[in-house]
């Protein structure tokens, strides 16, 4: 019979310190957990702080590319980089339905620490749950991170018209992928999710110099994640279909089911904008980076419509480009 966690592993006590002390402490051994205290006692680092916490609910958790554990530390770990700053240090909670498979637990565990250890964080503190059978759905994480800032100022009240925009590579990866794992895409070709960190992408581009603003385009996508920079000021942006990197296989189930892949998900890309003046040596420095190989320019900063994202069709003609509206990949991240 397959062993499952029973609401006892979520009572405070035997049965939570066996799974703190054989799968959790092991996984992610660090002196500063190891303690078990109620917190986690940091070193001092100098400078201001970025701070960022999220929760995760992707259904199913395992799907082509990662599964719930690589991606709770991911969207975690992009999220204090797009604010200029070096993940150090994650926390880790659990919230978990009673009956959830413990081998499957097992597998998210490994997978939180090989990524953390790919990223380059510890984790530090954390906390489990269980909720009685229906009262959840399998497994929610929630991670919070911090770590110094490597870079100040990125805002988007710092963008200027004539400053370009780049992506780091091909959109819509992840919100396909996991369409596909759920059996909503009948679809042969390889679809995976383009989740990783991007600590060193985001450490390249600031080392370049001339950035704006950081980004990643998680919920909403591409297209949302443009309009955020731009709404209510007086600045558009211009974007090349053309230019656009979307992957044939992300293309082609998109078109299955009638959605654009500007608005799918991604996580394990990120948008840039740059000055003009260094814009090359900021793509240059993403293309000599793993995962930015097929990093690309898709458009500019204008003045043209005023709060506006707009897409120059291969056609020729142009339409505008609004934020997501409705629920159009629930339970993505």
């Amino acid at each position: 019979m397959e062993e499952i966690i029973t609401l006892d592993y979520g009572s405070g006590g035997l049965r939570t310190s066996q799974l703190i002390e054989s799968i959790l402490v092991p996984a992610f051994h660090n002196p500063t957990l190891e303690d078990l205290g109620d917190g986690a006692v940091l070193p001092t680092m100098d400078g201001p702080l970025v701070y960022s916490t999220d929760s995760f609910v992707v259904t199913p958790w395992r799907f082509p590319g990662g599964d719930i554990g690589k991606l709770a530390v991911c969207g975690t770990v992009n999220d204090v980089c797009m604010a200029g700053g070096q993940p150090k240090y994650l926390s880790l909670s659990f919230i978990i339905e009673e009956g959830f498979l413990m081998e499957d637990f097992k597998a998210i565990v490994d997978s939180i620490a090989t990524t953390a250890q790919l990223a380059g964080v510890q984790i530090v503190t954390g906390d489990t749950k269980v909720v009685e059978r229906g009262k959840g759905d399998g497994i929610y994480i929630n991670t919070s991170g911090v770590g110094p800032q490597r870079a100040a100022g990125l805002s988007r009240k710092a963008i200027r018209p004539g400053d370009a925009v780049l992506v780091s590579g091909s959109v819509g990866c992840h919100g396909a992928a996991v369409l596909m794992a759920r059996g909503e895409i009948p679809f042969a070709g390889e679809l995976l999710s383009d989740c990783r960190p991007l600590h060193q992408l985001s450490a390249a581009a600031l080392e370049a110099g001339g950035v704006r603003i950081l980004r990643d385009p998680t919920r909403g996508g591409v297209a949302t994640t443009l309009n955020e920079f731009v709404e209510g000021s007086a600045l558009t942006i211009e974007l090349e279909e053309d230019a656009i990197p979307v992957d044939p296989a992300v293309a082609a189930a998109c078109d299955l089911l009638g959605l654009d892949p500007l608005y799918s998900a991604c996580e394990g890309r990120m948008l840039a904008v740059v000055s003009p003046g260094l814009a090359g040596a900021v793509l240059d420095a993403l293309h000599q980076t793993s995962g930015g190989e097929h990093a690309a320019m898709i458009g500019r900063v204008t003045e043209s419509r005023p709060g506006h994202v707009v897409l120059r069709t291969a056609l020729g003609g142009s339409r505008i480009l609004g934020k997501l509206t409705g629920v159009q990949l629930p339970r993505i991240c």
